[in-house]
């Protein structure tokens, strides 16, 4: 029982480490998205492709089957992310020069 202090310690840097590795991965994940969103905004395309979404929420409901984590989980996390994606390809949408000359 003397040992659960320092192994309790251990699991929490652990657990801190992962959880860095996380929000550093979600950074670069959203610069990738940013720049779709520029390159969707250039071209006008629309800010949200639900083909694409239901593809990769079925991928990522798959990997988590095979990491032995809840499908339901992945899918809710997955779609906060692409939720968040989204209201920012829209707010590129409305910032686009082009998009500018078509409301005049």
């Amino acid at each position: 029982m003397t040992q659960t202090p320092e192994v309790l310690r251990e699991l929490r840097a652990t657990i801190d480490r992962l959880d860095a590795i996380l929000l550093y991965t979600l950074a670069e994940r959203f610069a990738a998205t940013k720049h779709v969103g520029q390159l969707k905004a250039e071209h006008n395309l629309p800010p949200a492709d639900p083909a694409r979404e239901a593809q990769q929420i079925e991928r990522l409901r798959k990997l988590a089957v095979d990491a032995d984590l809840d499908p339901e989980f992945a899918e809710k996390f997955l779609t906060f992310i692409i939720d968040e994606v989204v209201k920012n390809h829209k707010s590129y949408q409305s910032d686009s020069p082009s998009n500018a000359l078509i409301g005049e």
